[in-house]
């Protein structure tokens, strides 16, 4: 068992491949051993190489609305009258401290959704 670092994109298809043909090991066996290793090693180079940014306060708003099946007059309890539903959802006027933690805890979305920095919509 020769492990190495994956520092290619040649190393990381050639761990794959390695993965594949021992992927049925034994736990607490040479080859079960080396598949843990690897599968280690690919989560940390999948990790560094395939950055999934959280996505922007007012999208992390709609996708949790798409989700729970909610209209815009549905956000009125956690953002404030319907106005200011409507500036928030179109970038017309940034979340307050008070907006954030109602949406956290009403609507389950996570803070560090909620808090990123957002250019508002010059339209």
């Amino acid at each position: 068992m020769n492990i190495q670092p994956i520092k290619t994109e040649g190393d990381y298809l050639s761990t794959m491949r390695r993965i594949e043909e021992i992927f049925d090991a034994e736990p607490n066996t040479p080859e079960g051993d080396e598949l843990d290793v690897l599968t280690t090693l690919v989560e940390a180079y999948e990790t560094r190489k395939f950055v999934i940014e959280t996505p922007d306060p007012v999208e992390a708003i709609k996708f949790r609305m798409e989700q729970l099946g909610l209209a815009d007059a549905d956000l009125v309890p956690f953002l404030g009258q319907r106005s200011r539903v409507s500036e928030v959802l179109n970038k017309k006027r940034k979340l307050s401290l008070a907006m954030i933690r109602n949406l956290n805890h009403g609507l389950d979305i996570p803070l560090e959704s909620l808090v990123r920095e957002y250019p508002l919509s010059q339209k």
